[in-house]
Order: C-alpha cells, then sequence, then structure tokens
C-alpha cells in the first residue's frame, strides 16, 4: 500500500488527516487523525529483501471517547483488509483521547 492508497482508505472516513502532524497553527478542532509509517517488517531471503512491509500507524484524536469514529476507522481498514492492533490513550496536557491503530502495509 502507497501513501496515495493511504490517503485515499483514510479520506473515505471524512475525518481531517495529516501525515505525522498538522502545521502549527493548522490543526484543525478534534476529532481528526495523523498517520505515519515509523518503521519496517521486512522479511529477507538469500541476504535480500524478499518482501517490504512498512508500519502504518494511524492515531485519532478526540475531545472525549468515539466509539462510532473508532467503527468507522476499522471499518475502513477492514475494508483494504489491513489487520491491526489497537491501544488508547488520554493526554492529559492536550486533554485530548488518542486512539493509536498499528498495522503492517
Amino acid at each position: 500500500m502507497d501513501y496515495e492508497e493511504i490517503a485515499n482508505m483514510l479520506g473515505g472516513t471524512g475525518l481531517p488527516f495529516a501525515y505525522h502532524h498538522f502545521a502549527e497553527g493548522e490543526s484543525p478542532q478534534p476529532p481528526f487523525s495523523c498517520y505515519l509509517t515509523p518503521g519496517s517488517n521486512n522479511l529477507a531471503a538469500d541476504g535480500k529483501v524478499y518482501f517490504k512491509a512498512k508500519q502504518l500507524d494511524v492515531e485519532l484524536y478526540t475531545d472525549e471517547k468515539a466509539p462510532e469514529l473508532e467503527e468507522r476507522l476499522e471499518a475502513a481498514f477492514d475494508a483494504y483488509g489491513l489487520f491491526y492492533e489497537k491501544s488508547e490513550t488520554y493526554i492529559e496536557s492536550e486533554k485530548l483521547y488518542e486512539v493509536i491503530y498499528e498495522m503492517e502495509v
């Protein structure tokens, strides 16, 4: 999955999104999402990369717990056949909930 496909997938959710972060002063009001590809988990064979797999993290930020938005993102991942792991935290300094989806594409 390339960056254009990732953008199409996230664009279909109707949530504003950006790669890694929004520029200072341009962050929309929550809810919004960010995505990044912080690493890879490539498969090697004969000393070469046999299959490339990049890590994709999608972060959902909300003012309050929003199960319907989580379900919307998860439906998008399911439509693209992606397996994901999910975790959640509250960012006290920002007063935001952050749900992180980690997957490989």
